[in-house]
């Protein structure tokens, strides 16, 4: 369902990966699926595959391309490592503008256009809204309280696992007092990365099932 393709990005050609709805004509919007720490891997090409199951055209471009091409790593401690490494050298504005250019070319074709992120790319997925409008959605982002003094300019959905300790009580009441149009759900049982499924370590299948029926629910309001 998914293929490669390139878009144009600030600072040159940015590859990403593109899944489309079985009849395009008929599809409810487009959606930019901004990834975790890990590059646009498997985990990754299946949500937006997923994603385009449900009718909407869905792009995930690889965010480390102004940095590092080809990036697809492990969920080990090595992987770690060298995902915040590149999420240093990349820095929040290139990321936000590589979500800006996915953005744009679904904008090209008539569509109206959300954003969705995991982990890191939940906090993206939060300034996509604040700085370019996009409803979003952002599941389990535990780096955007700094941000929360930017407003909202657009719908808004937070996803947290109830026992993620990247994302304290307190860390969500300062997302309550911040956003207040925002919906807020958090997953009694769920930790950090419950929507990850090729993780054993971290899948929450029932959090997970709940989460993508309110994302699902808040795209086709948002973009209807």
């Amino acid at each position: 369902m998914g293929r490669d393709i390139v878009i144009r990005g600030p600072q040159g050609p940015i590859d990403a990966w593109r899944a489309d709805p079985p009849d395009h004509a008929a599809a409810l919007g487009g959606v930019v699926v901004v990834q975790e720490i890990f590059g646009v891997n498997e985990h990754i090409r299946c949500v937006t595959e997923g994603y385009a199951a449900a009718g909407y055209v869905a792009l995930a471009p690889a965010l480390f391309d102004p940095v590092a091409r080809n990036v697809e790593l492990g969920y080990d401690e090595a992987g770690f490592a060298r995902g915040r490494q590149l999420v240093g050298e990349l820095g929040t504005e290139r990321a936000v503008g590589v979500v800006r250019a996915a953005a744009q070319a679904l904008q090209g074709e008539g569509l109206k256009v959300a954003a969705i992120g995991f982990c890191w790319g939940g906090s993206i997925a939060f300034l996509a809204n604040t700085r370019l409008g996009l409803p979003a959605v952002s599941y389990y982002g535990a780096r955007t309280e700094p941000f929360l003094g930017e407003p909202l300019r657009a719908p808004m959905l937070f996803h947290f696992g109830g026992d993620d300790a990247t994302t304290p009580p307190a860390y969500i009441q300062a997302h309550r007092d911040a956003c207040p149009g925002a919906a807020i759900h958090i997953y009694p049982g769920a930790g950090h990365a419950f929507n990850r499924d090729v993780d054993p370590r971290h899948f929450h299948p029932t959090s997970a099932a709940l989460a993508r029926k309110r994302t699902l629910a808040f795209l086709d309001a948002a973009l209807r």
